[in-house]
């Protein structure tokens, strides 16, 4: 019996493959310039209560399949990613988890019930993710369902309040419906996201993407824009030694190669919301905040900026002892606004906070 090899150029934007090495506009085109969009990261999703661990990535940078087992480990948490015999799911695999995650999130916003199964529009999603609309793009959009099905998941890391230790896939389950003919293009399909990344979407642990992150080519140029939307969030700036980036992106590359990659990004500085800069001799990236990122979502809220009573800062000093809580309504405020959150009751939110930080990093 002759096993096929996936092709998982099928699920890349076309123009990447064949992208020269430093193109006149180094972002892909877009393609559905009229499309709206509002868009969450589900990997932050899946690792925003543990912000510093963002080292760990579940998705292949790879057009080969991948088929051995990864694990990352840091400060006492865990990851380890086991794909199928169809390789690891890659992170244009992922866009399909964006567009459910967008879906569900403007659900919430407009507070109707959401469940963890979502119905996907094939033409919609396409457009979504800044695709094609030929045959071969909706083909590629079930093997990508199949490398998400397969790809499981063992952590000990939250989402939401829960912490998870046995092992479940990215999506549970999936049903799609073909058109009947000969080009059997998908019509739509339904997946059944897990309980993890779904309790992570009810917890509001997601973060917005600038709409030009379905624009850049490369797999490495979207898990770096990640990272720094992730850890930089809207600081002014934020650094990182080379070495740890390249653990964070889960590159394969040589450390040589790596820094090649990046010093590219740096020199044509298209990365969406922040600029890259390399400085060599002390092997540090820099990311700073090119102040885009309330234009870049459409749904944004003021963030609050009122005062707390002195009953609440008594009450977070009650759940979080030992910890200076004008230092955590730094980081609580700093949270909202990431979060893009107005909180109807502020105080009570305030002290949740701080009872949930306590619990996750105990006393100081």
């Amino acid at each position: 019996m002759v096993t096929e090899t996936p092709n998982l150029d099928l699920f890349t934007p076309r123009d990447a493959a064949s992208a020269p090495e430093k193109p006149a506009n180094p972002l892909l085109p877009e393609r559905h310039p009229q499309h709206d969009l509002f868009i969450c990261d589900v990997a932050d999703a899946v690792l925003k209560d543990v912000m510093q661990h963002m080292e760990h990535p579940f998705y292949s940078l790879s057009k080969k399949p991948e088929t051995s087992v990864r694990r990352y480990e840091h400060n006492g948490n865990w990851i380890e990613i086991t794909p199928s015999v169809k390789g690891l799911a890659t992170i244009y695999d992922k866009d399909i988890l964006i567009y459910c995650i967008s879906q569900l999130m403007a659900k919430l916003k407009d507070g109707q019930p959401v469940s963890p199964r979502v119905r996907i529009n094939s033409h919609d999603l396409l457009i979504f993710a800044n695709r094609g609309t030929a045959g071969k793009d909706y083909q590629a959009l079930q093997e990508a369902i199949d490398r998400l099905s397969g790809t499981r998941i063992s952590t000990n890391i939250r989402s939401g309040e829960e912490e998870q230790y046995e092992t479940f896939g990215l999506i549970d389950a999936a049903a799609i419906r073909r058109k009947h003919g000969l080009d059997g293009r998908l019509l739509w399909c339904e997946v059944k996201l897990s309980e993890w990344v779904f309790n992570a979407i009810r917890s509001h642990e997601v973060l917005t993407l600038h709409r030009d992150y379905f624009r850049l080519r490369k797999p490495l140029e979207r898990r770096v824009y990640e990272i720094a939307r992730k850890h930089c969030g809207q600081q002014a700036e934020w650094r990182i030694g080379l070495s740890t980036l390249l653990k964070k992106t889960g590159s394969q590359s040589p450390e040589k190669r790596f820094r090649q990659m990046i010093r590219h990004l740096a020199e044509h500085d298209h990365l969406p919301d922040y600029s890259v800069s390399v400085n060599d001799d002390a092997d540090m990236v820099t990311f700073r905040n090119r102040g885009t990122m309330t234009a870049s979502s459409r749904d944004a809220v003021v963030v609050w900026e009122g005062r707390l009573d002195p009953d609440a800062y008594h009450d977070a000093r009650m759940v979080a002892p030992g910890w200076d809580v004008y230092v955590l309504e730094r980081q609580w405020r700093q949270w909202l606004g990431d979060q893009e959150i107005e909180p109807k009751h502020p105080a009570r939110h305030f002290i949740k906070f701080c009872k949930s930080w306590y619990e996750r990093r105990g006393a100081p």
